[in-house]
């Protein structure tokens, strides 16, 4: 059963970039674009799985379509992913990179899925390898344990598998999906005390961030990456990232640094240091020039 509702966000909200972070490659099953534009999401809530189309009607409007056992709670869930809880009242960035990004770009937002496994997964596959690797991944995982999206979504959106479904992988199937055992145990143990993550969403931002590296295989890096797409943390770095320091470093002095010296540079940003990094990456500024190696591509499955 087909339901509607029209999202209207004050101060206007700028539907793709905010969207941006949901989707893991353009071959993403669980988010599509459409040719009209609409963005199309498959979900799996607790009252069941949903697809969720979302249209851009105006600088504040948005309409939301859902299908299936979950849409209501789609629906209801509809403002938060798209923003309106993303407080940026007290974000007043020193003059620079930032504050030019943020005036250009003020309508984008940070969403706040509040499923926190469907976070969780795409971000510890994405340790340590390519974005490419990792994006293959979850494409493969999903067509293959996931279920088919409800209503008239595009061919092949899948809904991501229940915390039981991720659970139950064999090790084969990661194998077969590029995944290496460490990160195959770290998905399982999450899937494992899901209940206990899915908590985060009601826990003070810091508590939410020790609450998901309890998890065997997630640290630091995985925690912020989770946070700012399941919980909206707009404060949530991503420590750790093999390209993000210089890339911010870059944006803000001309000059590469290290996990430290991007935690001092975005000091002055607190508590949106997510945010002004967004807003670098999205303006263009954080565009490193390609000097250095690359990572390696990695296929596990040869092993």
């Amino acid at each position: 059963m087909e339901q509607q509702s029209v999202v209207t966000l004050a101060g206007g909200v700028d539907l793709h970039p905010t969207l941006a972070p949901l989707r893991r490659g353009f071959r993403d099953p669980a988010y599509r674009t459409g040719p009209d534009g609409a963005v199309w999401r498959a979900t799996l809530l607790a009252s069941g799985p949903a697809t969720v189309r979302l249209q851009q009607r105006g600088p504040c409007d948005v309409a939301v379509t859902a299908w299936g056992p979950g849409a209501a709670e789609a629906l209801a869930a509809a403002p938060a992913m798209l923003g309106a809880h993303d407080d940026a009242s007290t974000f007043d960035p020193p003059a620079g990179p930032v504050r030019d990004a943020f005036r250009r770009a003020g309508a984008v937002r940070i969403p706040r899925t509040g499923r926190v496994l469907e976070a969780l997964v795409p971000a510890i596959l994405e340790q340590r390898v390519i974005t490419r690797t990792a994006q293959d991944a979850w494409a493969y995982l999903l067509r293959a344990h996931g279920s088919p999206a409800p209503g008239p979504a595009p061919d092949g959106m899948r809904v991501p598998p229940s915390a039981a479904g991720w659970a139950q992988v064999p090790v084969w199937d990661f194998h077969r999906a590029g995944v290496d055992p460490r990160r195959a145990r770290a998905v399982v143990a999450a899937a494992r005390i899901a209940h206990r993550l899915e908590e985060t969403v009601r826990m003070a931002p810091l508590d939410a961030l020790a609450r998901l590296t309890v998890v065997p295989g997630v640290g630091a890096w995985t925690a912020a990456e989770t946070a700012q797409r399941a919980l909206g943390d707009a404060d949530a770095v991503s420590v750790g990232d093999y390209h993000l320091s210089g890339q911010v470093g870059w944006a803000l002095t001309g000059a590469k640094v290290d996990d430290a010296g991007m935690l001092e540079l975005l000091e002055p940003y607190r508590p949106h240091r997510y945010r002004a990094v967004r807003l670098l990456l999205l303006s263009g500024a954080a565009r490193v020039p390609r000097r250095g190696p690359r990572l390696t591509v990695e296929d596990h499955r040869r092993r």
